[in-house]
């Protein structure tokens, strides 16, 4: 059956940049009155693999931000921003305008907005007043293939329409900073700030790019607190659990080959790997699991060095680098896979 295919991927970063000493250094006025071993939160810190990373405000400005309203005000002004960034860059990469788009799906964890961003892009942007549009909060680090899920499967239904997945995430805007429990301090060190849009189009449009042959999810039961969020009174306080590389250990090998073999594939079938960064310990997991040879994820892992995990827009960031590469050839394959707050995991098969 005719899929629909990934017509580009575009990538938008914040202009300022920190790099790991520097956000440390920052850090550690906050730490030193609250921790008695500041020595081990900086190695915490730097022991999550990530060079430096990309921020919604300069950093001297984050110090004013001491409200859950000032915060989530920083965070949709950035967000509109690098939300348009990103759309206009993957509508100018496909040579099409915002009224080519039918509809438009919005994903996020890292703040709050009513009407949501997409609205908002819709007016900023000169989207038709007809495009449907689908906002999904929560998925995490999941979204980026869960949304890339769900955009196909409209395209599935309405094959003569190009629909864009925006992803926005604000990592550095959830900081607690009177937090110092081991998961807030890691969290500190891994996650950065970016967007991601990614524009698909339905198969009778006949256009170029990788199609989406099919796609799984999978929840875990009782797994809540694995990772997520929980919401206190100076906003978004994370839930990260030590077991998260177990989970992918237990899980992901059975996830994949049973999702390949319903396709009638193996993994042996599978050249190119697009791996959300989730940090060392979860790549590491996902080869071990995988059984992937050493450079199967080096996407993954360079984008993890460069810009941090970027919660939904990770993957998407990894699999533009592949379509930036030129390396995927005429019926390769390819897989997506990302894990999220759930706790879940997304699959999306690819074939060039």
């Amino acid at each position: 059956m005719p899929a629909p295919r990934i017509r580009t991927v575009a990538r938008a970063l914040p202009p300022y940049f920190a790099d790991q000493d520097t956000l440390i250094a920052a850090l550690r006025d906050e730490w030193v009155a609250k921790h008695f071993n500041i020595e081990r939160l900086e190695e915490l810190h730097r022991a999550v693999g990530v060079g430096g990373r990309y921020l919604a405000a300069p950093l001297e400005q984050y110090r004013a931000l001491t409200t859950f309203r000032a915060r989530n005000d920083a965070w949709i002004t950035a967000a509109l921003d690098l939300g348009a960034e990103s759309v206009g860059a993957a509508l100018t990469a496909a040579g099409l305008a915002p009224s080519d788009i039918d509809h438009l799906c919005f994903v996020t964890v890292t703040g709050l907005a009513t009407p949501s961003i997409d609205a908002r892009l819709v007016n900023r942007l000169g989207f038709r007043p007809d495009v449907t549009r689908t906002p999904i909060f929560g998925l995490g680090c999941v979204a980026g293939a869960a949304g890339t899920a769900r955009v196909s499967d409209v395209l599935r239904a309405w094959p003569r329409r190009r629909a864009l997945l925006l992803s926005v995430e604000l990592c550095s805007l959830t900081l607690q900073r009177d937090d110092v429990s081991v998961a807030n301090i890691i969290s500190s060190g891994l996650f950065g700030d970016g967007a991601a849009a990614l524009l698909m189009e339905g198969s009778e449009l006949r256009g170029s790019g990788p199609e989406v042959l099919a796609t799984a999810s999978v929840f875990y039961p009782d797994t809540e607190r694995v990772m997520g969020w929980d919401f206190v009174d100076t906003g978004f306080k994370v839930v990260l659990s030590a077991t998260v590389p177990d989970v992918v250990r237990e899980h992901v090998r059975g996830n994949v080959d049973d999702f390949l073999r319903a396709q009638g594939l193996a993994r042996g079938d599978i050249t190119h790997w697009v791996a959300h960064t989730g940090g060392p310990k979860v790549l590491k997991a996902f080869e071990e699991a995988l059984e992937l040879g050493p450079s199967a994820l080096n996407r993954s892992w360079a984008s993890l060095r460069e810009v941090g995990n970027l919660s939904s827009a990770s993957v998407l960031f990894v699999l533009a680098d592949l379509l930036a590469s030129g390396d995927a050839r005429p019926g390769d394959l390819g897989l997506m896979m990302a894990m999220g707050p759930g706790f879940c995991a997304g699959l999306v098969l690819l074939r060039w």
